[in-house]
């Protein structure tokens, strides 16, 4: 799980769903468009020349991207500690870190307030590419709508019908983030209209969801549309009223697999060599809790690069636990495959050096040539390690 930000639960009425004309003005909003259809994308690409050492760069518990002299003074530590991939967050608490027309056209607000007249993603990626680093659009929020916004905050507001529902016909509120209800259509075009925006505007080198893109706390699903979808596709029956049940956690990881492929197929048909990357939790409580089945992303061949949250507190855990995730992996996917590794929480830094070190080795041990760092703050305590192991 992320380090936390700001959300609670909230009782929400919602009306069914109906076909409202979003879509139309998100077209407008972004340029150019392309059809939506939910076809097999291609297959996956590789196109980094080098193992992935990667750092996530965030807007919270860090400055960097309050300006460019930031920008630069962080991108010149990433050179210098090995990083060659930055994962830099592009959309939170309903708002992006660059000017967003898809955004705004929902919200009223085309950046967040805190970098008004700036746009943060450019600098970004001008002074990493002077250093030879990509830069990866994260869109960290993905499918959540709000943190500790009881009534789901301005997207709720908007568009009511988006809201994520439980049982009891309650927002969905998990661990204080809310949710919209990511098997809906209008907001699976707005998620993808922003992922097309970045890929469209911006020379970026890849775009990046994590544990909530594509996802949903598996306590969702009973909004009037997935309850209509789901009898249209099961003789009428209702969905079980178990929200483990097997076969109804199947059927909407299932469904958010598909939406991975179409957005999969739809950035690279902008810029096939824009790398899609994805950062779930483990496997199988990703899918358990928030239906990501990531092993059908890579099997699928929906994503090029999988980096699994893999963060544990100590040693031991983090090799059992990354024992087991190498066990979901097919012939060839090792390749793909860099634990996400967690070096800082907001203000508190989590392995010493030797457990650090003893990680990477580890990583090693295994095949794994590289991996990324949560979060950048954390590189600073352990610059002269990560210099020593730049080119292992």
């Amino acid at each position: 799980m992320r380090s936390k930000k700001l959300i609670i639960s909230l009782t929400l009425s919602l009306l069914c769903y109906s076909a409202l004309s979003f879509g139309s003005s998100l077209g407008s909003a972004l340029s150019p468009t392309s059809p939506i259809s939910p076809t097999s994308p291609t297959s996956p690409t590789s196109t980094q020349e080098a193992p992935v050492k990667g750092v996530w760069l965030t807007n919270v518990c860090s400055d960097v991207l309050d300006s460019r002299a930031n920008i630069i003074e962080a991108v010149e530590l990433c050179r210098e500690v090995g990083i060659n991939h930055i994962f830099v967050v592009t959309w939170n608490r309903a708002a992006t870190t660059y000017p967003s027309k898809v955004a705004a056209s929902l919200t009223g607000v085309e950046i967040e307030p805190r970098f008004a007249g700036r746009d943060p993603l450019k600098e970004l990626i001008e002074e990493s590419h002077k250093r030879g680093i990509k830069v990866h659009a994260w869109f960290e929020f993905g499918f959540s709508c709000s943190y500790m916004q009881e009534d789901g905050g301005v997207i709720i507001r908007e568009k009511p019908h988006w809201a994520a529902m439980d049982i009891d016909g309650k927002l969905v509120s998990k661990n204080n983030f809310q949710w919209m209800n990511a098997i809906h259509p209008q907001v699976q075009d707005f998620i993808i209209s922003l992922v097309k925006e970045v890929v469209t505007n911006y020379n970026i080198d890849g775009v990046q969801g994590d544990d909530r893109l594509p996802a949903m706390p598996s306590t969702g699903g009973y909004d009037p549309f997935t309850v209509e979808l789901y009898k249209s596709e099961h003789n009428n029956t209702l969905p079980p009223t178990n929200y483990r049940d097997s076969g109804w956690v199947n059927w909407r990881a299932g469904k958010l697999t598909e939406f991975l492929g179409r957005l999969y197929r739809e950035v690279k048909e902008i810029k096939p060599n824009t790398v899609v990357s994805m950062a779930p939790s483990i496997h199988p409580w990703a899918k358990e809790e928030y239906l990501q089945d990531w092993p059908q992303w890579l099997h699928k061949g929906y994503c090029d690069i999988i980096i699994p949250q893999v963060y544990r507190h100590t040693l031991e855990a983090y090799k059992n636990t990354l024992d087991r995730q190498l066990e979901y992996l097919g012939p060839g996917d090792r390749e793909r495959f860099y634990p996400g590794v967690l070096i800082q929480v907001e203000d508190s830094v989590i392995p010493n050096s030797a457990m650090l070190e003893e990680i990477i080795k580890y990583n090693r041990a295994n095949g794994l040539k590289g991996e990324t760092l949560f979060f950048y703050e954390g590189l600073k305590h352990f610059k002269e390690l990560l210099i020593r192991y730049k080119n292992l």
